[in-house]
């Protein structure tokens, strides 16, 4: 079978079924006509390009046609390549696209009743009820299962009762394209966390665009403002009820976000060697230098063992065996071979890896966003040196 993606050196991609890669075609067809061409430039202008995003919704990918007419389970290995299909193109891309296929969908199939869950999910699928993850506070996050702050607080009436949510949220990315905000609140009466989706247009709400940002600069960041945010009873995720239950979502978040660094890993490679490929310094390829081809292979060994590593972790979640110390490991590492990936890319390529036409650059910032998110560096490593030590080294 040729190569499904020059960046695949073990090829993973022969694990996925003849539909699972025809769905992915379609996906790399839709990227390629509407997103790649227009990604530095809106980088640049740090402004997401709203006319993606019918393109890629129509894809319907998270049940796509090809799979279902074949009979076949959407699997979470689809949907880990998906991932790593848009995040090959761009980081913010694919982080829009997995806050609501990943985070979102995630938050409600966890958190939500039998009820809530069928209510839902066919607006997820379709994108026609959009919605975020608002978990972040301004002074909290590596901290946020003691730490946080946003409260609500029950009041019974002949309605069925209502909550009142105060607080604040930060680095909210997708807000302002969202219908609803899944806010992670601390009930006032039992001090338990809870979860509660916000209409953003509900009085109360405010949202605020994150600027200067150095890094995913397509993706819209948001601080969110809650004052008196009154949402009906019915609002609250009946099966998120207590941090343990946000972790449960948290666990299966990672394994997304470690997907999207190797793909962004794989970007990085390929935009790398195409452009030392093309370019020529004295007289010849910059690809037949023995130091730029030790390079190239440090790269594509490390998308490698990125790849390796997501795509064991999601077979054993497709098989229900889910382990913190596992996301956390997978999110860890792959976010480490990003970081090192894109930083050769951008030395190999000189001057030309620090401006926007030859892709690197950009990769090499985004890595940066990728690195800190869902769960730092820092805190995966103590995740899993709890599991290792059985000694939890932070609250």
């Amino acid at each position: 079978m040729t190569q499904f993606y020059p960046s695949d050196q073990y090829g993973f991609a022969s694990l996925l079924s003849d539909a699972e890669r025809q769905a992915l075609l379609r996906l790399r067809a839709v990227l390629d006509e509407h997103v790649r061409p227009v990604v530095n430039e809106y980088w640049e202008r740090g402004e997401f390009p709203e006319q993606i995003i019918a393109p890629l919704v129509g894809l319907n990918l998270m049940e796509p046609a090809e799979v279902l007419a074949a009979g076949e389970k959407v699997r979470g290995l689809f949907g880990g390549f998906r991932n790593f299909e848009l995040a090959r193109v761009d980081a913010s891309v694919a982080t829009f696209y997995n806050a609501q296929s990943g985070l979102f969908r995630t938050t409600v199939q966890l958190g939500g009743s039998a009820a809530q869950v069928a209510e839902l999910e066919p607006g997820i699928r379709s994108f026609a009820y959009k919605g975020v993850f608002a978990l972040t506070e301004p002074d909290h996050g590596s901290d946020i299962a003691g730490g946080l702050e946003t409260s609500a607080k029950f009041t019974p009436d002949d309605d069925g009762g209502h909550w009142t949510i105060n607080g604040a949220k930060r680095w909210i990315g997708g807000a302002a394209q969202a219908d609803v905000l899944a806010v992670f609140a601390r009930d006032a009466q039992d001090g338990k966390v809870k979860c509660f989706l916000v209409p953003t247009d509900a009085p109360g709400v405010t949202l605020s665009k994150i600027g200067r940002k150095a890094s995913l600069r397509i993706m819209q960041n948001a601080d969110v403002g809650l004052v008196d945010v009154k949402v009906p009873s019915t609002a609250r995720l009946e099966n998120i009820n207590s941090f343990a239950d946000v972790a449960a979502c948290l666990r299966n978040m990672r394994s997304d976000v470690a997907w999207i660094a190797a793909g962004q890993a794989a970007g990085v490679y390929e935009a790398a060697l195409t452009y030392v490929t093309e370019r020529q310094q004295f007289g010849k390829p910059l690809a037949s230098f023995q130091l730029i081809q030790e390079k190239l292979a440090t790269m594509l060994s490390n998308v490698t063992a990125a790849l390796a590593i997501v795509v064991r972790l999601t077979e054993q979640q497709d098989q229900g065996s889910y382990a913190d110390e596992n996301s956390a490991m997978a999110k860890m590492f792959t976010a480490r071979m990003l970081r090192q990936t894109a930083a050769l890319g951008r030395e190999i390529c000189g001057g030309n890896g620090i401006v926007l036409d030859f892709d690197v650059a950009r990769f090499h910032a985004d890595a940066e966003a990728i690195y800190s998110y869902e769960g730092t560096d820092e805190i995966n490593a103590l995740i899993l040196g709890r599991a290792i030590t059985g000694i939890g080294a932070f609250r």
